[in-house]
């Protein structure tokens, strides 16, 4: 395995950051990624701080299907949905140009968050949902059993964006969700993982892949392409 992707598997099963840069022929973006089971108030500060862009929680398909969260391409488009809220049918997502379909699903907070958009209140979020997806993954909980738990402890809408993984993974998406849960695939971890988009400094624009490695390098976090979790998948 190449040196570079074994110290970012390393320091991904410790909690730490890795930086993962999707491609310039894709979003053109670097997001900063953490193991979701490990959030703690800090990790949801430094992402806030040091990236500028939406904080996310990519999650895996099996974790999607086993909660049962739609996607909200395929919800907002449903018959009587569009029926009852008419405006929908003006707002499809069909003009991309960047992917075929859009990854979120719904947004959540904990039950025990306030307003939930706070450090710790989103880091609550962040690491009860992955613990409650590694238990049920665990123990073969799925369907209504699994909802029930979901319900017991988040609400929506809710101050976290989820983005579910693509059937097929990797194989046929190659977005930033995707490759979030292909590192934690890798480094053996819950296939939930929180991160953010790495922003210009004024917000106009992503951070250029050159200034995001640059600033990995001195801050010693790990920097990785997505060709590179692809590759180290073996895909």
């Amino acid at each position: 395995m190449d040196p570079h992707v074994r110290r970012a598997i390393e320091a991904f099963q410790t909690g730490q950051p890795v930086c993962l840069f999707d491609s310039e022929k894709r979003e053109g973006e670097t997001d900063l990624l953490f193991p979701a089971e490990m959030a703690e108030p800090e990790t949801m500060r430094q992402l806030r701080q040091d990236c500028g862009g939406l904080l996310f929680l990519a999650i895996g398909e099996e974790v999607g299907k086993s909660f049962g969260l739609p996607f909200l391409q395929d919800l907002h488009t449903t018959d009587d949905l569009v029926q009852r809220n008419p405006v929908l049918s003006h707002l499809i997502t069909n003009d991309l140009r960047y992917d075929a379909r859009s990854a979120f699903t719904l947004s959540l907070n904990h039950r025990e968050t306030y307003t939930g958009i706070t450090d710790h209140d989103r880091a609550l979020t962040t690491r009860r949902f992955a613990e409650l997806a590694s238990d049920c993954l665990a123990n073969n909980v799925a369907g209504e059993a699994a909802m029930k738990r979901l319900g017991e402890e988040f609400r929506t809408p809710g101050h976290i964006p989820v983005c579910r993984e693509a059937q097929g993974g990797l194989r046929v998406r190659q977005g930033h969700t995707e490759l979030a849960v292909g590192l934690a695939r890798l480094s053996g971890t819950t296939p939930v993982v929180i991160g953010a988009e790495m922003l210009q400094p004024h917000g106009d624009h992503a951070l250029p892949v050159a200034d995001a490695r640059a600033w990995a390098e001195s801050k010693g976090i790990p920097f990785l392409e997505g060709s590179d979790v692809v590759a180290a998948l073996g895909l």
